[in-house]
């Protein structure tokens, strides 16, 4: 249970509308929010809604407040309000400190009193683990690799040797940082591997989803900034630089030594082709092809929106004679302007 005093206070505003003492279980969606839920409006379209809301109490602009008819608090962001608040409504366990006998720790790896190992854990020689690290069941930390305070490794995580993850970090299930890059050379005889000499280094609170993976690098190491989050099933491969606070949606696909800058996005199934840079504030819509460097800042997009399958197909073959259709624009604008030059002299 939650004061409406808890939360003003939280959020260092003023209560509005709303008795400090209202207490609240929950947060709840707008239309099925009752008397002990908090919601909120972030968007216009939503006010309609708002005229039948029954919530305990609803965050909401300033300039909304008379079609509220419920308590309010008024913030100039609702949605970032309703991030904060949500910590507060965590139902999430806290493990408690100590080690899952069932778990494995190398004598030569630093281990606080304050950590929570989880059954089936490993942490392997050299490695060291800050202060209120949990590790979930099967999660693994190579030898040497090191883990900032707060961070947590969720079930099935894996940090390969010599990974460094900085301070407040989440690595969902399943996620593997630091297995090789995809580094071979061919040979009369096939391919030959490249040994990854590199390793993988993450910033601080830093967000990385379900089944990612991120390779380690060839020479240099392969680095993700402070504050960047990434969703499941994301691939970024070795050397790839990406700045603070660029977020990174499902299944996004990015080849090696790209440099991504500070504060983009990438929406989902963007595929992104290797040896790129890419500038600050760059930001690519779903299923986008970045295949050249972007040097400007703002919105990028590319393929073909959704259309029904006869006309699609039509519009395909149309698409694979764009070449030869050049081409024989070039020489049909040739021939205008030699009859054009002609009928000037004629003149």
């Amino acid at each position: 249970m939650v004061t409406l005093g808890d939360l003003v206070a939280h959020l260092g505003c003023e209560p509005g509308t709303a008795d400090a003492d209202i207490e609240l279980d929950a947060i709840a969606p707008l239309g099925r929010a009752g008397p002990r839920d908090l919601a909120f409006v972030s968007e216009v379209r939503y006010l309609d809604a708002l005229k039948d809301c029954r919530a305990g109490c609803v965050i909401l602009k300033a300039e909304w407040l008379d079609d509220c008819p419920v308590p309010c608090v008024c913030v100039a962001d609702p949605y970032l309000a309703y991030a904060r608040l949500s910590r507060l409504f965590e139902t999430l366990p806290r493990p408690a400190a100590g080690m899952h006998p069932s778990a494995f720790i190398d004598p030569t790896a630093t281990v606080p009193a304050s950590a929570s190992i989880g059954p089936g854990a490993c942490v392997d020689a050299g490695a060291v683990l800050g202060e209120n690290v949990v590790l979930g069941h099967g999660a693994y930390v190579g030898h040497g690799a090191r883990l900032g305070k707060n961070s947590r490794l969720w079930p099935g995580a894996v940090l390969y040797h010599g990974v460094v993850l900085g301070d407040d970090c989440v690595v969902h299930a399943n996620s593997i940082i630091g297995a090789d890059g995809f580094g071979f050379a061919r040979g009369a005889d096939g391919w030959e591997k490249i040994s990854q000499l590199g390793s993988v280094r993450i910033g601080n609170r830093v967000d990385i989803g379900a089944g990612v993976t991120i390779d380690r690098g060839a020479l240099d190491d392969t680095v993700i900034a402070d504050d960047v989050i990434i969703d499941d099933q994301v691939h970024i491969a070795h050397n790839c630089v990406i700045g603070r606070r660029t977020a990174i949606a499902g299944c996004v696909g990015m080849a090696g030594s790209t440099v991504v800058g500070e504060d983009c996005t990438f929406a989902g199934q963007v595929g992104v082709s290797g040896h790129l840079k890419i500038c600050d504030n760059a930001h690519f819509t779903g299923q986008a092809k970045v295949a050249r460097k972007i040097e400007e800042p703002g919105n990028y997009s590319s393929g073909t929106p959704l259309e029904p399958t006869r006309q699609w197909r039509k519009n395909a073959v149309r698409f694979s004679q764009l070449d030869a259709l050049q081409r024989r624009l070039v020489k049909l604008e040739a021939r205008l302007n030699a009859l054009d030059e002609a009928a000037g002299d004629d003149d």
